[in-house]
């Protein structure tokens, strides 16, 4: 039984969730929720409070493996900056931990969680739902789409 910690980074919020498959095949939520940093925090203090938090999941959950969203282009540019700075973080904090990041840009994940590149974020939810059996629609988005990462880590896995 492999578990996973799908991320979805941010500076503002990161989106994590903790997915386990079953050895009858199917996927079960561990935990997932969402790492905020205070808005008026320095950039550098948001960063940390995100490497701490994080670090903490890691060791709560012992992952055997982590699946990061890529960096997919940004129309403004200090957003891409901010994602990729809390990026190089999520992966400094799995690389500490000892583990291998496996990334999927935000396409792989739609494609392998609705079957539809082009899917919409209550399309992407629907499924996450669905594959995980929750009783509601995991939320928020970020959350949301770090469990589809995870899944779709899984699922690529298998083949």
């Amino acid at each position: 039984m492999a578990l996973v910690l799908g991320i979805d980074p941010g500076t503002a919020t990161t989106g994590y969730g903790v997915v386990r498959d079953l050895p009858d095949g199917s996927l079960a939520s561990v935990e997932y929720g969402i790492i905020q940093t205070p808005a008026g925090l320095p950039a550098h203090r948001r960063l940390a409070l995100l490497y701490h938090r994080l670090t903490e999941i890691l060791l709560l959950h012992r992952p055997e493996s982590c699946a990061v969203e890529k960096l997919f282009f940004q129309r403004n540019v200090s957003t891409a900056t901010a994602v990729g700075q809390a990026r190089g973080v999520v992966l400094l904090a799995i690389a500490e931990a000892g583990l291998e990041a496996f990334e999927y840009t935000p396409n792989e994940v739609k494609q392998a969680v609705a079957g539809y590149g082009s899917a919409g974020k209550r399309q992407v939810q629907e499924m996450v739902r669905t594959l995980l059996v929750l009783p509601e629609l995991p939320k928020p988005d970020d959350a949301a789409d770090a469990l589809a990462v995870a899944i779709t880590h899984l699922n690529t896995r298998r083949y």
